[in-house]
């Protein structure tokens, strides 16, 4: 009985600081990530790294604080470690996708194919990437909508990043009736683009005739802006195309349909 005694009172002991170690250990993890984080701030580290060390340094202290507590209570490392090392493969199988998605974010930090800030459309989706984090990366589109898309998916995927350049070309097509002078339409195009101050000069705008469409000329046109003014430009523009146009007598095609009318008498 004193044996039994003595072994219960080790072990509640042992269990007793076990939880000890638990919430000062939480306590100790919580202070550390806020000591990284404050520090990754005032070193000004990109964004997109901060985002991924901060949980990833949180899950590597949670597993080590585990192990610490597993001691504690009187397991031997040893003999977690080999039950750990059995359970591998199976935890391995059901978790291969956070592994790829783990894989992939360290795919994207390496090669940087975009950044935190950085517009993109990938996997289906186009928005401003808010967070790169351990197994995802968020998105938020224009319309404020939150997109969580998995890192193995962007890692394996063809994306476009309209931020990449500090500059970025506008590519319209605008109709010209064919009973209106083309080379007047052209010129008129070509004032409208200079007199917008958002358009850059070089590259010059490019004004062309592209093709002979159903209705009418299909003029293409050719515009540079900053990447911050790309859709301002844009909107401007077109809505300067068509005052200049009404004053100018240009006509814009429409799609019409001509009826003939036969009389059997």
């Amino acid at each position: 009985m004193e044996t039994v005694i003595a072994v219960l009172t080790s072990y509640v002991g042992r269990v007793a600081i076990a939880i000890l170690v638990w919430f000062v250990g939480r306590k100790l993890i919580s202070l550390v990530l806020d000591l990284i984080d404050r520090r990754l701030g005032k070193v000004q580290i990109d964004e997109s790294l901060r985002s991924f060390i901060g949980p990833l340094v949180s899950m590597v202290l949670k597993i080590l604080l585990v192990l610490t507590v597993a001691a504690t209570v009187g397991i031997e490392i040893t003999t977690f470690a080999a039950i750990l090392g059995a359970a591998s493969l199976a935890i391995g199988l059901a978790f291969q996708g956070s592994l790829s998605n783990f894989a992939g974010g360290v795919l994207i930090l390496l090669f940087r194919p975009f950044k935190v800030g950085d517009f993109i459309e990938a996997s289906g989706f186009s928005g401003t990437v808010r967070e790169i984090q351990v197994f995802h990366t968020i998105l938020t589109t224009p319309d404020n909508q939150k997109v969580i898309i998995p890192n193995a998916q962007l890692s394996n995927a063809s994306a476009i990043n309209y931020s990449a350049f500090d500059t970025r070309r506008a590519n319209l097509q605008i109709g010209v009736s064919f009973n209106s002078d083309i080379k007047r339409a052209k010129e008129v195009i070509r004032q409208v683009a200079d007199n917008n101050p958002l358009v850059l000069q070089d590259p010059a705008p490019v004004v062309a005739v592209g093709a002979h469409g159903d209705h009418g000329y299909i003029v293409y046109v050719r515009l540079w802006a900053k990447n911050s003014d790309y859709w301002t430009m844009r909107f401007n523009f077109l809505e300067d195309i068509v005052d200049a146009f009404n004053e100018a007598g240009i006509e814009i095609p429409y799609q019409q349909l001509d009826v003939h009318v036969r009389s059997n008498n």
